[in-house]
């Protein structure tokens, strides 16, 4: 029987081991992020449909909180756990996508200074938030997937969003990244506040409109 401490490791690390250990542009932290969902996937046997919340949510050391919030979540270590916070005000199809978001920021545990260092069109926060909505985006929405769909017919966002159990904004995104339909309309930057004092360090999270493409914490468990 396997133990699921270990199981939980061994996804950590693999996701984690796609990282390389020298400083990389955003474009490729990007590749990084969507090979990461692929791998999640595969890891988990979710390839031939919608991922569960289950595949994260069951994961030891992992706590998943839904509660009132001023965003849609946060992540954050306890000092046992990571922690993450869902706004349960929001859609559920929105939760979905907060969950993968909030678990990229703890993939990018320690490395985050490697993967986003920021330019002159985003701060490294902001491409770190960019990224995690990619990797949502990437295992709630899997490119084999969604162009298998379009190719049978499936092209209307209201029923791949049933299909995937995703919102049909999130759908109306996916298929600009993959090629499918043109953006309708020009995307705006990203969100940038913040909170100005932290208990702990801890990953906010904003929506994203687009989907282009933290502060590490010390003594924390992979």
């Amino acid at each position: 029987m396997n133990n699921p401490n270990t199981e939980n490791r061994s996804i950590l690390a693999s996701l984690r081991g796609v990282i390389p250990v020298r400083t990389v542009e955003f474009a490729e932290a990007m590749q990084i992020a969507e090979l990461q969902a692929a791998r999640l996937l595969e890891l988990t046997d979710c390839t031939e449909g919608p991922i569960s919340s289950a595949v994260i949510t069951e994961l030891p050391r992992i706590v998943v909180r839904r509660e009132p919030l001023p965003t849609s979540g946060m992540s954050y270590w306890d000092g046992h756990n990571w922690i993450i916070a869902i706004n349960s005000d929001e859609p559920t199809t929105r939760q979905r996508f907060t969950l993968l978001h909030e678990y990229k920021h703890i993939i990018d545990h320690g490395a985050t200074d490697k993967l986003y260092t920021g330019t002159t069109r985003h701060l490294a926060d902001e491409q770190a938030e960019l990224a995690a909505d990619y990797f949502a985006g990437c295992a709630l929405m899997p490119k084999r997937l969604m162009k298998r769909a379009w190719g049978q017919g499936v092209q209307r966002p209201a029923e791949l969003a049933r299909r995937f159990w995703v919102s049909e904004r999130a759908i109306d995104v996916r298929l600009t990244q993959l090629g499918l339909t043109a953006p309708r309309q020009r995307c705006a930057p990203p969100s940038t506040s913040r909170p100005t004092q932290r208990r702990r360090p801890t990953y906010y999270r904003q929506f994203s409109p687009s989907w282009l493409a933290s502060p590490v914490l010390e003594g924390v468990p992979a």
